[in-house]
């Protein structure tokens, strides 16, 4: 088995031919459905502002979804290599989309807010700090090119 390469493949479903295809802009659905084999479907479509359901997951959702799952991902394990003991993790993500006059677009930014659950607080500095290493490490986060900025935030006392 060669560790350097991993292969991905999922499946793509287009389901929103209500009847004449592509024959006008607003007369065909973004309806689509992505599978992989043993998982459960994903029914997607586009951003609202682009004519899609808001009751279906969306590219930019998605790429939000991956970069923060992969953060976190990454960040549990640099805390472990780190002997920092987390017992919970939550994240905000947000990012910002610019549309170009020739209908093209592109993420600017993405910002994710993890709110980490330390079993010793003494610790705080420490797991911050391992945000930086995390990103260094993360996949999805290596391979797009606009930042991935991390802004660590405190959790609540009814985040325990």
């Amino acid at each position: 088995m060669n560790l350097a390469l991993h292969n991905y493949s999922i499946s793509l479903s287009w389901t929103g031919n209500r009847g004449a295809g592509t024959a006008s802009y607003r007369g065909y659905g973004r309806d689509h459905v992505i599978s992989a084999p043993g998982l459960p479907d994903l029914a997607g479509t586009a951003d609202p502002t682009f004519h899609g359901d808001k009751d279906r997951w969306n590219p930019e959702q998605l790429l939000l979804t991956a970069l923060s799952q992969c953060h976190m991902l990454s960040y549990l394990h640099i805390a472990v290599k780190h002997h920092v003991v987390v017992t919970g993790y939550d994240d905000e993500a947000r990012g910002t989309l610019r549309l170009n006059r020739d209908g093209s677009g592109e993420f600017l930014e993405v910002r994710l807010t993890p709110r980490v659950v330390l079993q010793d607080e003494s610790q705080r500095a420490l797991a911050d700090s391992l945000h930086q290493e995390a990103n260094s490490v993360c996949f999805i986060a290596r391979s797009v090119n606009f930042p991935v900025h991390h802004e660590p935030t405190l959790p609540s006392t009814t985040d325990h």
